[in-house]
C-alpha cells in the first residue's frame, strides 16, 4: 500500500516537473514564432503561424517526451495520433471566429499531463501560476502588436484620438479654471485673506485623489466605463459650482469635480496607447497631448474674454447674483459635456478585455477597429484574419464577502474599502522587483516637474501683478492736513492718501472711493450717499453726527480704533463692490496667460514630430535641463516685458518634458497595472501642485532668489533623473 501511495506521489512530482520543461519549450517556440511572424508580417498578414504553434504545444502536452528519448516528432512525416482521422471539412477558414474554448477543453490542454492526471490550479503553487501568467501575458503582447498591425491606422483612432482629446481637454481646463476666477469669487462672495487660499490647493487636493482612485478602477472595471463616470462626475458638479452662491458649496462641488476629472489624465493615455501600434505609439500620443494645451488655450481666452465684462451679470433680488465669472466656470464645462457624450459611442479597450479573459468581446472590437479602418481606405472586402487569441492565465483573488444583512451605508462603504485595497495591492505590484527603481525614478521626475511649473505658474502673475502694485503705489498722491468744508464730491477718488484732514458739512454723492486711505481724519457733519469704497479704508478717524445712506461703508472698512459718535447707517450695500474695472490688473493678468499659453503650441508640435526620432528619454531630460537653465534669467527680470518674455520661454521648453513623460510612464506599466501605476504618478504631480502654489505663493514680493534657485534645482536634478530611464520606445504593451 505505501509503495504504491509512493508511486503515484513521485509521478505526480514528475508531471509538474515536465509541465515546467514543456512550458519552457513552449516559452522558447513561441519567441521564435513571434519573430519569424514579425519579419514576414508585411507580406502575409495571417495568423497561421500562431495557430500551427499553438497546436504543437497542445500536442506536446497531450504527448510528452518519454523516458526513452521518444516522442510526439518520431514521425518523420509530421503525422500523429493527434492529426489521425482528420477531415478535411473541419479546416478552419481565414477570418472565421472561433471563439473562446470551452473550459473543459481549456482544463484538459492546460492541464493534461502524462498518464491522464490533471493538476488543478489549487494543488499548484501560486508563485508559479504567477509566472505562467506572466509568460502568457509576453506571448499576448507580441501577438497583439500584430493584430493591431493587422487593423492598421485609421479613421477608428482618429475617433478615439478627438473623443479622448475632449476629455484631457477638460483636465487641462479645470487646473487653469480655479487661479481665473479666484479673484472674482472670492470678491463676489466676500471671501476673508486667511481662507482665500483654500480654492487654489483643495482642487488640486481632490484631482490628487482622484487621479489615484479612478487610476486603479481603470485596470478593475474598465477604461471606458471609468472614464464615462469621473467625466460625468466632473461635468455635473462644476455646473452646480457655478449656481451656488455659498463659499462653502463652492468649495465642495470644485473639490468633488477635482476628484472626477482627476481620473482623466491616467485613463486617457492608458485608453489610447491600447489602440495604437509600437511605430506609432510615440508620435500619437504626443498629439493627443496638445489637448491639454488647447484647453489651457480654452480656459485663457474664455476668462479673457468674458471674466471682465461684469454687465453679462444678473440678479435675482438681493439674494441672488449671476455675475460673469460664472458664467466662466458654465462655458469651461462645455468640453467635459462633450466628452462624456462622445465617448458613449466608442467601445471599450479591447487589450483591457483580453487582460481580464473577456475574448469574445476583445475579438468583436479588434473586428470593429479592422472593419472601420479598412472601410475608410476603400477596402471593404480586406478579412480579419484572426480567429484565436492568446487569453493570459486568469488567477483568482480572495474576495471579503459582506452579509446580507447589512444596511445599504455599510455595504457601499464596505465595497469601497475593498476596492481601495485592491488598488493599493495592485500598486504595490508596481514597486515590486524588477519595477522598483524604474517606479522610483519615475516618481522623481513626476514630482520635480511638477513642482517647478505649477510653482513658476503661480509665482509668474503674482511677480507681474506685484510689479504693477508697486508702479500703482509710487503714483499716490498724499494730501496732509486738509481743511474742507461745504463741498460736494460727486467724483472719483483714486490712489490717495489723506492724513491730518478735517472735513466739515461735506457731502460725498453718488462717487466712488478707490484705493484711498484716510489716516486721523475727522469728519463732522457730513452726508455719504450711493458711495462704493473700492480698496478704501479709514484708519484711527472720527466720525461725528454724519449720515450714511446706501454706502458699503461698514466696520471691515473702519480699523485702528475708528470712532463713530451720533452717526447713523442705513440702507448698507451688501456684498462686495468691485468691479474688474477697479482692478486695474485684471485685463493685463488675463492677456499674459493667453499668451502664456499660445507659446506652448510650438513645442508641441516640435516634441509630436521628434519624439520617436531623438527618443523619449533625451527629450524629457534635455528638456527638464533647458527649463531650469531658462529659470535663472528671471533673475534679471525687472520689468513686465521681460518677465512675460521669459514667461513664454519656460512654458515652450518645457511642454516637450510633459510629453515625452507622459509616452514614457504609458510604456512602462504592464497593462494590468497601466492605469494605476499612471494614477499614481499624477497623484504625486497633484501634490506637488500644492506645495508649489502654497511655497511659491508665499514667497511672492519677499525675495526673487529663492523661487529661482528652488525651480533650477529640482528642473535640473529631474532632468538628470530622467535620463538614467530605461527607454521604452521597443516595448510592446504588455
Amino acid at each position: 500500500m505505501e509503495d504504491s501511495y509512493d508511486n503515484r506521489t513521485s509521478l505526480v512530482k514528475g508531471a509538474k516537473d515536465m509541465v515546467k520543461e514543456a512550458k519552457r519549450h513552449a516559452k522558447k517556440k513561441v519567441n521564435k514564432v513571434v519573430d519569424r511572424a514579425s519579419d514576414e508580417y508585411s507580406s502575409h498578414h495571417n495568423y497561421n503561424r500562431f495557430q500551427d504553434e499553438e497546436d504543437e504545444d497542445e500536442d506536446f502536452y497531450r504527448n510528452p517526451p518519454r523516458q526513452d528519448g521518444k516522442g510526439y516528432h518520431d514521425n518523420e512525416e509530421g503525422s500523429s495520433d493527434a492529426t489521425e482521422g482528420h477531415d478535411d471539412e473541419d479546416e478552419i477558414y481565414e477570418g472565421e471566429y472561433q471563439g473562446i474554448p470551452s473550459a473543459a477543453d481549456r482544463k484538459h490542454k492546460e492541464g493534461q499531463v502524462a498518464l491522464g492526471q490533471p493538476i488543478s490550479d489549487a494543488s499548484r503553487d501560486r508563485k508559479e501560476l504567477e509566472q505562467e501568467r506572466q509568460a502568457d501575458e509576453e506571448e499576448l503582447a507580441q501577438q497583439y502588436e500584430l493584430i493591431i498591425q493587422e487593423c492598421g491606422h485609421g479613421r477608428f483612432q482618429w475617433q478615439l484620438f478627438l473623443v479622448l482629446g475632449l476629455a484631457l481637454m477638460s483636465d487641462g481646463v479645470e487646473v487653469f479654471v480655479v487661479g481665473f476666477v479666484l479673484p472674482s469669487a472670492e470678491t463676489d462672495m466676500c471671501v476673508p485673506d486667511s481662507s482665500s487660499g483654500w480654492l487654489g490647493s483643495i482642487v488640486y487636493l481632490g484631482m490628487m485623489v482622484g487621479a489615484f482612485f479612478w487610476g486603479g478602477m481603470s485596470d478593475k472595471v474598465g477604461r471606458r466605463q471609468c472614464l464615462l463616470i469621473c467625466m460625468s462626475t466632473n461635468g455635473f458638479f462644476a455646473f452646480l459650482s457655478s449656481f451656488v452662491q455659498g463659499y462653502g458649496l463652492f468649495l465642495l462641488c470644485r473639490i468633488i469635480a477635482g476628484f472626477g476629472i482627476g481620473g482623466a489624465v491616467p485613463i486617457v493615455f492608458s485608453f489610447f496607447s491600447e489602440v495604437l501600434s509600437r511605430e506609432k505609439r510615440g508620435e500619437h500620443l504626443s498629439w493627443l497631448c496638445m489637448f491639454w494645451m488647447i484647453g489651457e488655450i480654452y480656459a485663457s481666452a474664455m476668462a479673457w474674454a468674458i471674466i471682465p465684462h461684469y454687465g453679462w451679470s444678473f440678479s435675482m433680488g438681493s439674494a441672488y447674483q449671476f455675475h460673469s465669472w460664472r458664467v466662466f466656470v458654465v462655458v469651461c464645462a462645455l468640453p467635459c459635456v462633450c466628452a462624456v457624450v462622445a465617448l458613449t459611442f466608442m467601445p471599450e479597450s479591447p487589450r483591457f478585455y483580453l487582460e481580464v479573459g473577456k475574448h469574445d468581446e476583445a475579438w468583436m472590437i479588434l473586428k470593429q477597429i479592422h472593419d472601420t479602418n479598412m472601410r475608410a481606405r476603400g477596402q471593404p472586402e480586406k478579412v480579419f484574419t484572426v480567429n484565436r487569441i492568446k487569453i493570459p492565465k486568469q488567477l483568482d483573488e480572495l474576495v471579503e464577502m459582506e452579509s446580507e444583512s447589512g444596511n445599504p451605508f455599510s455595504k457601499a462603504f464596505f465595497r469601497i474599502k475593498a476596492e481601495v485595497r485592491g488598488i493599493y495591492l495592485n500598486l504595490m505590484k508596481c514597486f515590486n522587483y524588477p519595477m522598483r527603481e524604474n517606479m522610483m525614478r519615475l516618481a522623481v521626475v513626476w514630482f520635480t516637474l511638477s513642482f517647478g511649473y505649477y510653482g513658476l505658474s503661480v509665482w509668474f502673475p503674482d511677480v507681474i501683478k506685484h510689479l504693477q502694485a508697486d508702479e500703482y503705489a509710487s503714483k499716490v498722491q498724499i494730501h496732509r492736513n486738509e481743511h474742507i468744508e461745504d463741498f460736494t464730491f460727486n467724483f472719483t477718488l483714486e490712489n490717495q492718501i489723506h492724513k491730518n484732514s478735517l472735513f466739515i458739512n461735506d457731502r460725498f454723492i453718488n462717487m466712488k472711493l478707490k484705493s484711498v486711505t484716510f489716516y486721523n481724519s475727522t469728519f463732522r457733519h457730513c452726508y455719504f450717499d450711493d458711495v462704493t469704497s473700492v480698496g478704501s479704508y479709514f484708519h484711527h478717524c472720527t466720525f461725528i453726527d454724519t449720515y450714511f445712506y446706501n454706502t458699503d461703508i461698514d466696520e471691515t472698512k473702519l480699523l485702528d480704533g475708528t470712532e463713530v459718535i451720533n452717526s447713523t447707517f442705513t440702507h448698507n450695500k451688501t456684498g462686495c463692490q468691485m468691479t474688474f474695472d477697479d482692478d486695474y490688473s485684471a485685463y493685463w493678468v488675463y492677456f499674459i496667460n493667453f499668451l502664456g499659453t499660445l507659446a506652448v503650441l510650438p513645442g508641441n508640435i516640435v516634441s509630436a514630430l521628434l519624439m520617436d526620432k531623438i527618443g523619449r528619454l533625451s527629450m524629457l531630460g534635455g528638456s527638464m535641463v533647458l527649463s531650469g537653465i531658462s529659470c535663472f534669467f528671471l533673475w534679471f527680470g525687472t520689468s513686465e516685458s521681460m518677465m512675460i518674455f521669459m514667461l513664454c520661454l519656460y512654458n515652450g521648453l518645457s511642454i516637450s518634458a510633459w510629453n515625452s513623460l507622459d509616452v514614457v510612464t504609458t510604456e512602462s506599466f504592464p497593462t494590468a497595472r497601466r492605469g494605476t501605476g499612471f494614477g499614481f504618478c499624477n497623484a504625486l504631480c497633484k501634490m506637488a501642485a500644492v506645495l508649489g502654489n502654497l511655497i511659491f505663493g508665499s514667497l511672492v514680493g519677499i525675495t526673487k532668489a529663492i523661487p529661482i534657485l528652488m525651480a533650477s534645482s529640482v528642473l535640473v536634478g529631474g532632468g538628470l533623473v530622467g535620463l538614467r530611464l530605461p527607454d521604452t520606445r521597443a516595448n510592446v504593451l504588455m
